[in-house]
């Protein structure tokens, strides 16, 4: 079976079969894709078996990381969640994987990873899983007040009641003033978790290229912002992309007050999901704090090919000897960091 590479930026038919396609997210969606080739300069690319001038009926979005320090690699997508194959019938999709392990090595590809939302198992002979993750979602067709009934009472509704009493501001959109706000959270927050945070342009970018499918919502007190979380909204889906505080304020209850704002509007705007994102397995807290809002549990398998190698000893203890350093790293050096470091990471 002959197989075809198109740039989904440029051509026509790649947003024409997302629109149409009950799987595809906003993650598929070219704003997405020339987020990530802006800020981090991925080369988004689409192979399918349909030819050219025909209606495209399969296919799959990588993006091509190259880096000289983490290799050349295909990945389908960075930064994301997950990013379903868009094949209905899987003897396409199996002629994709194949034609892609076959030109790897011609391509110089250190691997080709996939991130289904759905698949538990390999989607082709011979690629094994890379990551396991946590993924939490709400069912938004149940409505308002019976999610409502399902938050934990002491931890979620109290919070936000306690976030009421505080009388907390709230704002959103897409204004240098809120993506300024977030950024100066998030690297509060990253600090807190020993991390460099997304480069500035990644969030001006997100704004630029998503339009109105991205907000930024903060909540204040007194003026001063204390939470902010950053949604991407696409057909019937809300997703809860980031969020970040400061922890001096975490009684007050604005992340609640967040979070339960962006679920209100998510369902009275007709989305049937509002998608919590993904929680690394050993991040308990994250966990926890998810399935007290009554959000359903399932699992995320990232599939690669070849298998991923077994991290050494000294891998790990590198790993921890960076988080080490990067915790006491000044601001401007700790965003520096992550200016240079996250397009390796992808």
């Amino acid at each position: 079976m002959a197989i075809y590479r198109i740039d989904p930026l440029r051509d026509p038919r790649w947003v024409e079969m997302v629109e149409k396609h009950p799987r595809a997210s906003v993650f598929h969606t070219p704003g997405w894709l020339e987020a990530l080739r802006r800020t981090y300069g991925y080369e988004p690319v689409v192979y399918t078996t349909s030819p050219p001038r025909a209606d495209l009926t399969n296919g799959v979005v990588f993006c091509r990381v190259r880096s000289r320090i983490t290799g050349r690699r295909l990945v389908s997508l960075p930064f994301t969640d997950h990013c379903e194959p868009l094949a209905e019938r899987p003897e396409d999709l199996l002629s994709l994987l194949k034609f892609l392990r076959f030109t790897r090595s011609d391509e110089g590809w250190k691997y080709i990873e996939l991130r289904p939302r759905t698949s538990r198992d390999a989607p082709l002979p011979g690629m094994s899983r890379a990551q396991r993750y946590c993924f939490h979602s709400i069912d938004l067709r149940l409505g308002l007040e019976h999610i409502f009934r399902r938050f934990h009472r002491e931890s979620t509704q109290r919070k936000f009641r306690r976030a009421e009493r505080e009388r907390l501001t709230y704002e959103e959109g897409r204004s240098d003033a809120l993506a300024e706000q977030i950024y100066t959270l998030l690297l509060r927050t990253c600090r807190r978790q020993h991390l460099p945070p997304h480069p500035r342009t990644w969030f001006s970018n997100l704004a630029e290229c998503l339009g109105d499918s991205m907000k930024i919502r903060v909540a204040s007190k007194g003026g001063r912002p204390i939470a902010s979380i950053l949604t991407l909204s696409w057909k019937d889906v809300m997703v809860y992309k980031y969020g970040c505080s400061d922890e001096r304020f975490h009684k007050l209850g604005g992340m609640h007050l967040l979070l339960w704002t962006a679920i209100e509007e998510a369902e009275t705007e007709g989305c049937h999901e509002f998608d919590f994102g993904r929680s690394e397995y050993d991040n308990a807290c994250l966990i926890t704090f998810k399935d007290r809002w009554g959000a359903s549990r399932s699992e995320l398998a990232y599939w690669r090919y070849p298998a991923p190698t077994v991290p050494s000893a000294a891998t790990a203890l590198a790993g921890r000897v960076a988080k080490f350093a990067l915790a006491r790293l000044r601001n401007r050096l700790l965003i520096a960091a992550g200016n240079v470091l996250y397009k390796h990471i992808g």
